[in-house]
């Protein structure tokens, strides 16, 4: 069982990190990443809230060592998934997984993000381009990440792949 879940958790730690090389959309200092919201959402349903955060920490570390990330990655990502697993983990909702994400990474993880901004001397001009591009990113990837569940769900593919875990 572990093993399976540590090598699902690498296999979405290196699609994240492969696809956000190609979507990327950059606003000041911050880079929005909707394949991250899309796997933590994917990561909450398949992994649960401990493997979901070794994910998101693994990819926002490899993300930073290549430079395609920035250090507003690891607050977001992770308390995105956290919430986003949690929420699946006792509503069984794939919605409840999407919204998590959402509210995790969009709100909270953008509030906790201030403090690194002040620190960089960015001080209360981030707040806003911090808010817009994690709530808008975690809304697209959230959203995809729904409706590939659901479509999987209706087919009995998803049911059987969690039993494969």
């Amino acid at each position: 069982m572990k093993t399976k879940l540590m090598t699902l958790t690498a296999i979405l730690t290196t699609i994240n990190v492969v696809l956000s090389t190609f979507v990327t959309i950059p606003i000041g200092p911050i880079k929005a990443l909707p394949i991250q919201h899309f796997i933590n959402v994917i990561s909450a349903v398949f992994l649960g809230p401990w493997y979901g955060l070794a994910q998101a920490l693994l990819s926002s570390s490899i993300r930073n060592l290549l430079g395609i990330g920035t250090i507003f990655a690891f607050p977001g990502s992770m308390i995105g998934v956290l919430l986003a697993s949690l929420l699946y983990k006792y509503s069984r909702k794939l919605y409840m997984a999407s919204i998590g994400e959402i509210i995790g990474t969009g709100i909270i993880g953008s509030l906790v993000c201030l403090p690194i901004a002040w620190l960089l001397g960015l001080g209360e001009m981030a707040f806003w381009p911090l808010f817009i591009s994690f709530f808008t990113s975690s809304l697209i990837g959230a959203i995809v990440s729904y409706m590939i569940l659901t479509a999987f769900e209706k087919r009995g593919i998803l049911k059987k792949l969690k039993n494969d875990i």
